[in-house]
């Protein structure tokens, strides 16, 4: 059963962020609390949005994706970004990821978006193949650009006047 995930869920999805960043080998980066993923979550201006994988039997949460909108200036319309796509070891294979997947491009066609992106790092070949078996298309000529840390700082750092966005 996939459903919205709500408040009570966030301990569960701050747990799954853990245990995806230490497949990921980068648990030492996955430092979100809880109060941060409450208020990211279910605050008065949400950053983002879960879905919840529930076994059907136990009715505990197995898996979770968290996504928010994202903009096209080329077709002018907004898409969505999965962030997190994540289904606990013992739960794999039941059609949980999929499911999830399966919910998520339905809300983008409800909401006309035309877009669903989201990354998947290089080595993580069982989840690479999951999803070419769904039909996604790579797109290899693109790389993905982070700043951050000392560098985000000292280039922010070089700004002049910067315009409030509130």
């Amino acid at each position: 059963m996939i459903r919205a995930a709500t408040v009570d869920d966030v301990p569960d999805i701050r747990a799954m962020i853990r245990e995806l960043a230490a497949y990921e080998r980068a648990v030492e980066q996955a430092r979100a609390t809880e109060e941060q993923l409450r208020e990211a979550l279910f605050g008065a201006h949400p950053a983002a949005y879960a879905l919840i994988a529930e076994d059907d039997e136990t009715a505990q949460a197995v898996g979770f994706a968290l996504w928010f909108p994202r903009f096209s200036t080329w077709t002018g319309t907004r898409g969505m970004h999965l962030e997190d796509l994540y289904v606990r070891p013992d739960a794999r294979g039941g059609g949980h990821g999929k499911a999830l997947l399966a919910a998520l491009a339905a809300l983008c066609a409800r909401s006309g978006y035309e877009r669903f992106e989201w990354w998947v790092l290089s080595w993580n070949e069982p989840t690479i193949a999951f999803y070419k078996s769904l039909g996604v298309e790579f797109l290899d000529e693109w790389r993905v650009c982070r700043l951050s840390g000392a560098p985000l700082g000292e280039l922010a750092a070089q700004a002049g006047p910067v315009p409030s966005l509130d």
